[in-house]
């Protein structure tokens, strides 16, 4: 496994116990990047507008189409170090 995998994984689980819960703007960007990370490009049709909480998740998810699966787990790792409160290096 590679240390930048073994850094997104770490995240994973330090999403989990965050001081304090982030926004929900925040939640949808940790949202996208762990889908683009894990799975690629978002996929499927987006949720109709009675899925408000779905179609929200597949747009921010959609706003990363393109991005690299390290690229997004590298800023997955930045924005929980940030949440977290610890600096990264």
């Amino acid at each position: 496994m590679s240390e930048l995998q073994s850094r997104f994984e770490a995240a994973v689980a330090a999403s989990r116990s965050l001081p304090e819960r982030p926004d929900n703007n925040t939640l949808l960007k940790l949202y996208a990047l762990y889908k683009q990370a894990t799975d690629g490009d978002v996929a499927g049709r987006r949720p109709g507008f009675t899925d408000m909480v779905g179609r929200a998740k597949y747009d921010a998810w959609a706003s990363l189409q393109g991005i690299a699966a390290a690229d997004a787990m590298q800023q997955y790792v930045s924005l929980i170090d940030h949440l977290a409160g610890r600096t990264t290096g």
